[in-house]
Parts: C-alpha cells; structure tokens; sequence
C-alpha cells in the first residue's frame, strides 16, 4: 500500500515535466537538430496538443478496460516514446516521437485521479489528493529547473538528450509495479468503445489546440482562424452524436452534478489564468531581468515550496472549513497577482517578486487540489476515468488557449511599451480572470466533512440524497472489486 501512491504519481511528475522541459532545450535543439522554427514549436507545441485531445479517450478507456491496465500499458508507452525522443537523429524524427509522447500520457494521466477516487477512502482520498496537488505543482517548477541543471551538467556529452532519457529509469519499474501494487477492479460491463465519439473529440479538440499552440508564432495566418471555426461545428455535431449513443466517450451526465459543472468552469478559468501567469513570468525573469533560465527556473523556488506546504495542509483545512478553502485559495491567488503588478509599477527586482510569486503558489496549492477533489465527490466509481479525462482536458485545454491569448497580448504590448509595461497590463487581465474563480467557488455544494477515525470512514464519499436511487440502474455499479490492505473500495450503489 505504501507504494501505491507513489506510482500513481510518477505519471502526474512526469507529464507535467515533460510539458514544461523542452522550453529550456529550445536553443540547443534548434543548434544540434537544425530545427527550423515550425519543427521546434512541433517539438515544443505537439506534446500539448495530442496530450489535450487525447485525454478524455484515454479516461474512458480506462473505464472500459480498467484504469489499472490502462496505467501501466500508458506509462510503458510514455517510457518509450521518451527513449524514442532522446535517441532522435533529426527534428522530423524528434517531432513525431513528441506527438506520439503526448498520445501515451493522454493515455496514462486520467488514470491517476480515477484510481485515487475509486481506491481510496475518503480521508485517505483527501491525503492522496493533497500530495496530487504537490506533484502537479513541483513537476511544472521542476521541468524548468532540473531541465536547465541536466543541460548545464551534459551528463555523458548527451545534452539535450538527457531531459528524454531521464524519463526511462523511472518508467520501466514504475510500469512493473502498477501491475503489482494498484488496485483492480472488475466489471461487469462489455468493454465497448464510442469510435465516432474518439474521432469527433480528437477532431474538434485538435482544430482548437493546434492553431491555439501555433498561431502566435506563425502570425495568426488565415488557416488558424479557419481551424478555430471548424473546430465549433465539429464539437457540436460530436456532442450531439454523445447524447444519442449508449455507451458515449464524453458522458454528458456528469454535467447533471453541480459539483461537477462549478468545479469543471472554476477550473477552466483558474487553469486560463495560472498557465499564462506562468508564461508571464518565466519570460520576465529571463528577457526582462535577464536571468539565465536556470536562475529563472530557481526563482520559482518559493512558489514551488508555497504549493507543496498548500496542498498538504489543504486536507486538514478543508476537513475543518469545507470548500470555503477553495475560496481563501482562489483569493491569496489574486493578492499575489496584485503584488507582482505592485512590485513592477514600483520598479522592484527579482527580490521583491519572490513574496507575490509565495502568494501564488499558496493560492494555487490551495485550490487546485480542492477544486478537483469537489467536483469529482459527486461522481460514482465507475464514471472516474471518464470524468478525470474531462476535467484534465479542460484544465490543459484551458490553460494553452490562456497561454495564446495572454501570451499574445503580452508579445504585441512588449513591442509597443517595452517588456514591464507589457506584463503590468497583461497581469491586469490575470488578475481579472482570478477574481472571477471566487464567486464560482461560492456556487460549489457547502461541504464541511471533518476528519474521522479510519473506522469511521463512509464507504462513499457522495451523500445518499445526492442521486436517487431510482436513477442509477445496479448493474451500471461495479460487482466486485479486489481488495487490498488499506484501501478502500467504493462499491456502495448510490
């Protein structure tokens, strides 16, 4: 049981790793491959775009065929698609390994908060949801630190290779020991896969994100504006086809939750928001104050350590005040997104921005980790993977489109007023969309469930009340699932 965690957790370490790695690789790949500037922003763009479009695939596969299962043939996958990057030869070769990369950890990622909400009981699942929030928060910080150390260390003369390749000797054991240490569940139900749903998803998804990652470097030429028209017709006919399908791939009745609808939207915009500050941030450090990126990725220090001490004393903070955690969260995210708009307006260096970027990784430890965890409280255990693909889905969709809009507000100001000027005003429009988290945080179901003996923990986390029973057929529950020392099973029919 002590390592169960842990390996579900290496897939959210390394996704998150790889998504923010490259960026400080992008001088030596375009040096050692010749990658011309659209190869490099493949390299850098694709892994996000496929990762994206995949995700809610990947969670209902693992509904269907078992998020164990799932994990493991995902991280194995992931592993070698990593090895496959870091032994590329050209940047075409580079390009598809990446694309590919995204595509298994879409595979793999949805996996993580299924298991931790239908494997855990619900003080456990509050822990393991704490420590959820670290590791989403240190693999972000760490793929630009680390990443910047492995290059400067050019361990064996391999350079950039090494920020691949460093993904093989965790993989490999960590895929051999989900098939032994993760829980199985069995059932009853015939695996059976929505093809037209995965194709009209992937579609649409992909028309969004791909103009979304490429436009601003390629000038927002004429088909990026037709590809995000495309994408709005392809979606819909998708989910009018998901509501007329048996057994659909976006299931369109977890919207009929209202912890999971609030905590969907309050995701959406909180991820617009934090993706872009990142952004913001990293670029004024580096061309703003000219710091290298290691020293750039270091000066994240503080928001890293804020996060991780958030997140884990979130759960004993929520036990005792309830969702209203989320709002204190969402709340100290925008004082620190004031305070480094003050420190800029008063001409303060990197010194004086390490307070307000504290307050940010404080918000956000406080917040991420809660807001996932409420809206999937309402959701039974045999709809987690395909409501955990959405919910990341939405969080990496989210964050790309704040990224490109933010990202070229930010670019356009900078050529008209100068690089400080230009992140004053777009942390203006940051600090608008994170206000606007706090009155959808009131919107969520009050909870205030408080710590109980292990004893006793209830076999659901979601209240009897929340869905009549008339509703939810029994044999759409799971019949049986193996049990193991410490963890609990959520099979109670709600």
């Amino acid at each position: 049981m002590r390592l169960t965690l842990p390996v579900i957790l290496s897939a959210t370490f390394m996704a998150s790793f790889d998504y923010m790695v490259v960026n400080v690789a992008a001088p030596s790949l375009q040096r050692d491959l010749h990658a011309g500037s659209a190869a490099l922003e493949l390299v850098i763009g694709g892994y996000a775009f496929t990762y994206a479009a995949g995700l809610v695939t990947g969670g209902r596969l693992g509904d269907l065929f078992g998020h164990r299962r799932m994990f493991a043939l995902g991280m194995a996958a992931f592993t070698l698609a990593s090895l496959l990057c870091g032994l590329a030869p050209d940047a075409g070769t580079l390009v598809a390994a990446r694309l590919l990369q995204g595509v298994t950890a879409a595979a793999m990622v949805p996996q993580v908060l299924a298991l931790i909400t239908a494997s855990f009981g619900a003080d456990e699942r509050a822990r393991a949801m704490a420590w959820f929030g670290v590791v989403t928060g240190l693999g972000a910080v760490c793929g630009q630190v680390l990443g910047g150390l492995l290059l400067q260390a050019d361990l064996l003369g391999l350079g950039w290779r090494t920020i691949f390749l460093v993904n093989v000797p965790v993989g490999v054991p960590a895929a051999l020991l989900a098939t032994r240490v993760l829980p199985r569940a069995e059932t009853r139900a015939r695996p059976r896969l929505d093809v037209p749903g995965v194709l009209g998803v992937s579609a649409g998804l992909a028309l969004a994100l791909v103009p979304l990652v490429l436009g601003r470097e390629e000038g927002w030429p004429l088909w990026t504006w037709l590809s995000l028209a495309a994408s709005v017709p392809v979606l819909g006919a998708t989910l009018w086809w998901e509501r007329r399908t048996a057994a659909p791939v976006v299931d369109l009745a977890l919207f009929r939750t209202r912890s999971f609808t609030v905590g969907s939207a309050l995701n959406v915009a909180f991820m617009m928001s934090f993706g872009s500050l990142m952004l913001v941030n990293t670029l004024l450090l580096q061309y703003g104050f000219g710091l290298s990126p290691v020293r750039a990725g270091l000066a994240f220090g503080p928001l890293a350590v804020a996060t991780m001490l958030a997140s884990l004393a979130g759960r004993p903070l929520v036990a005792r005040h309830g969702d209203r955690v989320l709002t204190a969260g969402c709340a100290i995210t925008g004082v620190g997104v004031a305070g480094i708009e003050v420190v800029l307006h008063a001409g303060g260096g990197v010194a004086a921005l390490l307070a307000p970027l504290a307050l940010l990784g404080l918000g956000s430890g406080l917040t991420l980790p809660g807001v996932i965890g409420a809206a999937l409280s309402g959701v039974r255990p045999e709809r987690a993977g395909a409501a955990s693909g959405l919910l990341t889905t939405f969080q990496q969709f989210a964050a790309a489109a704040g990224v490109a809009a933010l990202g070229a507000l930010f670019f356009t100001l900078a050529g008209r007023h100068g690089l400080v000027r230009a992140a004053q005003d777009t942390l203006l429009v940051n600090l608008a969309l994170t206000l606007a988290t706090i009155p959808l945080s009131f919107l969520l179901p009050r909870s205030r469930a408080r710590a109980v003996p292990e004893a006793a923990v209830p076999e659901t986390s979601v209240p009897e009340a929340a869905v009549p029973e008339a509703d939810v057929p029994a044999t759409s529950v799971p019949e049986t699932r193996e049990r193991r020392p410490g963890t609990r099973v959520l099979d109670r029919r709600i």
